[in-house]
């Protein structure tokens, strides 16, 4: 695997590595939501919450879309709830729980 690959793969799980940014990510694992309904499952404030949004787009996580004067956000990626799955497997102690 190249350098370049791995730091691909770094970026992506980093942009998951934080309490705020995961719990987004299973929100919107749901179906997307604006950035005001983003906002109110967070105790962040709202600028913080953007650089969020914005770190989890730039690794691939999201896509958004304008829809009048709101932004809408979705996961572009259908796996998370998979990798999700074989992440919380790590401490099973079963090979085959993912």
């Amino acid at each position: 695997m190249s350098a370049l690959s791995i730091d691909a793969r770094v970026s992506a799980i980093k942009a998951l590595a934080h309490p705020t940014r995961l719990r987004i990510a299973e929100a919107l694992a749901a179906g997307p939501l604006c950035v005001s309904e983003i906002h109110a499952l967070t105790e962040a404030d709202l600028s913080t919450v953007s650089k969020h949004l914005s770190l989890m787009r730039e690794a691939g996580w999201l896509s958004c879309e304008k829809q009048g004067q709101h932004i809408h956000y979705r996961l572009a990626c259908d796996c998370l709830d998979t990798f999700l799955r074989c992440v919380d497997s790590l401490g099973c102690g079963d090979s085959n729980c993912c």
